[in-house]
């Protein structure tokens, strides 16, 4: 998926939302979690039982309640890895799912991988080959080569971590390299090896003081920002200071939609939640 997509699915939606599918068992309603125990799902020619079936049910749900309202989806890798193989083929059946129902959204792997080159290089075929996201969370810190090979797939996204929204980010987000804040050094290295069709950056909604300056000089990168909803981040604060002339902002909100009403009616409070967030 190329840029231009990207910038019509915001004005066609005017919206620039990006939903975490960051599932948590415990935090599911009842009324999916029981599923679990309900027998099995046959979905796509394959059979889900226990954890695996209320995962994908879930997911299902979710998406088709917030797909006319978002423009992306964010599954965060840890959040099925610790299912095991159960949690993967959940993931699978989850992407199967948003790319037969759903071709128009950007789907991206938060996996937030950094290795070495030849490693990199398996991790990106992992995610744009094997599981066919759009765009796969990079930890940059080992240097451009844990990077460039991400870059060298064609209308694929790598979306490095820059400025994050946690609490303790300033140990070495914030320390200073050559006079600039480490940060903002990373982003500029980044951006000598790749564009602004084939790389983009996380920048905390937490951080949304920072924004303006950050497009002081990167003004045409798309940014993905998480933080907001459960984090405390302001979705409008975000737009006000990160939003470039096309939009340019993948705004993520997870808990604060997915487990926003853990009755029955838990998918239609998501959409609720995901059209009042992020829209323009």
């Amino acid at each position: 998926m190329n840029r231009e997509d990207l910038y019509r699915q915001i004005q066609a939606k005017r919206s620039m939302l990006c939903v975490g599918l960051d599932v948590d068992y415990a935090k599911m309603p009842e009324c999916i979690r029981n599923l679990a125990e309900s027998g099995e799902l046959m979905f796509q020619g394959q059979e889900f039982r226990g954890t695996a079936r209320s995962i994908v049910e879930f997911n299902k749900a979710i998406v088709d309640a917030t797909a006319p309202h978002c423009i992306a989806y964010k599954p965060n890798l840890a959040f099925y890895e610790c299912y095991g193989i159960d949690g993967m083929r959940a993931l699978d059946a989850t992407v199967d799912y948003i790319r037969s129902r759903y071709p128009e959204i950007f789907l991206i792997a938060d996996a937030k991988r950094g290795d070495i080159g030849n490693t990199a290089k398996m991790y990106a075929r992992a995610f744009f080959e094997t599981m066919d996201f759009d765009a796969v969370t990079v930890a940059p810190y080992m240097g451009a080569d844990s990077v460039t090979p991400f870059l060298a797939y064609k209308d694929r996204w790598t979306i490095v971590l820059a400025l994050t929204s946690n609490a303790s980010a300033a140990q070495f987000q914030m320390a200073e390299k050559d006079g600039r804040p480490l940060y903002r050094a990373v982003m500029e290295e980044m951006m000598g090896i790749s564009n602004p069709d084939n790389m983009m950056f996380v920048v905390g909604a937490t951080k949304a003081d920072k924004l303006a300056e950050i497009r002081s000089f990167c003004p045409d990168n798309f940014l993905l920002v998480p933080g907001v909803g459960a984090q405390g981040g302001s979705a409008e604060e975000v737009m006000q200071y990160g939003a470039n002339d096309k939009g340019g902002l993948l705004i993520n909100s997870s808990r604060g939609i997915l487990y926003a009403d853990n009755t029955r009616d838990f998918a239609s409070v998501a959409a609720e939640k995901a059209a009042a967030t992020a829209s323009f």
